[in-house]
């Protein structure tokens, strides 16, 4: 947790937020509007964070880098309207840099910790995002219910290791959609667990995904990104997902 943080003005965290964005290519988002949604949703990030653990990075260039501009690295990937599920949302991230960017999205943020769910509600609330819903559940039962293969796109970042995501998130993306995970350096490692047993294709993906690596710069060196992109074909079978107690002993011994 953050104590006595000294945060930058509106007008300097801006400059800060287009001159990031502008050396990522993201500037052709941003106008006033959604720079002072962005400032605000810091501002708000880093308060609470006094109480309720969010994040670890608290300075205006950390937010802008690691949490808004990494929460965009797949922000083409997601069709005009579609209906999208963030599984693991944590704080918010990619839920409110997504629906601020591109307000066409209607994102279901999804997330066990009810506590953070709050703060998604809230924080959504004071920022006037109607197109974020915010469910506290655990992905592995809202899989198996109503939520069942309802979404255009389901999209997690910095949830769990490829294997565990691609379980979790498959069965609730329609036939015709897609699962868009953002991962960090080791995502080469990640696929080839994924492929080697097959599961993508066992949970109604595509055999193979499609892979656009993302370098993202700004800060003190360049963070190594992937966009990991996985065509829903077919039907994910009933017995999926499983118990999470189950994902996790194959988890384990796929670790061993």
């Amino acid at each position: 947790m953050t104590e006595n943080i000294t945060f930058p003005s509106k007008e300097i965290f801006e400059e800060k937020l287009y001159d990031i964005f502008r050396q990522n290519s993201l500037d052709k988002y941003l106008d006033d509007d959604k720079a002072d949604k962005l400032y605000r949703l810091a501002v708000a990030l880093v308060e609470t964070n006094k109480s309720l653990n969010l994040t670890a990075v608290t300075d205006a260039e950390g937010i802008i880098l690691k949490h808004f501009a990494d929460s965009l690295i797949a922000v083409e990937e997601f069709p005009k309207d579609a209906f999208v599920i963030d599984v693991g949302c944590g704080g918010g991230f990619p839920t409110f840099p997504l629906a601020i960017i591109r307000p066409d999205l209607k994102i279901t943020a999804l997330d066990s910790t009810e506590k953070k769910i709050n703060f998604v509600a809230r924080t959504a609330g004071e920022l006037k995002l109607a197109n974020i819903t915010a469910i506290s559940d655990r992905a592995e039962d809202l899989g198996k219910g109503k939520f069942r293969e309802i979404f255009d796109v389901a999209t997690a970042r910095a949830v769990a290791a490829l294997p565990v995501l691609t379980e979790l998130c498959l069965p609730f993306v329609r036939v015709g959609g897609d699962f868009v995970a953002m991962k960090a350096l080791r995502y080469g490692e990640e696929i080839e667990a994924t492929l080697s047993e097959n599961l993508f294709e066992k949970l109604g993906g595509e055999k193979t995904p499609a892979v656009t690596p993302v370098t993202l710069v700004g800060g003190d060196e360049p963070l190594t990104r992937a966009v990991i992109k996985v065509k829903k074909i077919k039907a994910t079978p009933p017995a999926y997902p499983r118990n999470y107690s189950q994902i996790a002993k194959s988890a384990k011994k796929r670790n061993k």
